[in-house]
């Protein structure tokens, strides 16, 4: 598996194919995502192998966005399947990755340790100090795409995620 050059061109792909208005969904959130996995994995003992699915995951995670923002996940599997066979990955590890980006839906539903660990490292600014700024940048994202209209609405929908949210790893 060849990770570091799929990461250069995949950070080439996203910042020329994601939409500027993609306020909380741009390359900043993938970037924050992988660092996240990162730390998380550490903690969980994931072995290195099994690091190298995970960040090609959290890589991978949004790059449908390039493509629709309806069932992006969706579209990123189908960007994962065309791509990574190019960068040595074999059938089964696409389909483990797959696995990891499609549990990022929400509602998450992780099947397993790894797909735990990319839900919890997708959200984990819901537990930081810069959830309000990130928060915000979603909120903006939404409004554009007419998703929603008022800030009232968004601290409803706000209030009723962050009720039923859970993290999924011990580490988080």
């Amino acid at each position: 598996m060849e990770y570091e050059r799929l990461y250069a061109d995949m950070m080439l792909k996203l910042k020329e194919g994601l939409s500027p208005k993609l306020y909380y969904h741009g390359v900043h959130h993938t970037i924050d995502v992988l660092s996240a996995l990162t730390q998380i994995s550490k903690q969980e003992n994931i072995a290195d192998e099994q690091l190298v699915l995970l960040k090609t995951a959290a890589l991978m995670h949004d790059s449908g966005f390039t493509e629709t923002y309806t069932d992006h996940e969706e579209a990123g599997c189908r960007i994962t399947r065309q791509m990574l066979p190019g960068y040595g990955y074999s059938d089964a590890d696409i389909d483990i990755i797959c696995g990891m980006i499609m549990a990022t839906k929400i509602p998450q539903t992780p099947d397993n340790k790894l797909e735990e660990i990319i839900c919890d490292a997708d959200l984990d600014y819901l537990g930081r100090d810069d959830f309000y700024p990130i928060s915000h940048s979603l909120f903006k994202e939404l409004v554009f795409r007419g998703v929603l209209t008022d800030e009232n609405e968004w601290n409803k929908i706000q209030v009723r995620f962050l009720s039923a949210h859970h993290y999924f790893t011990a580490t988080c």
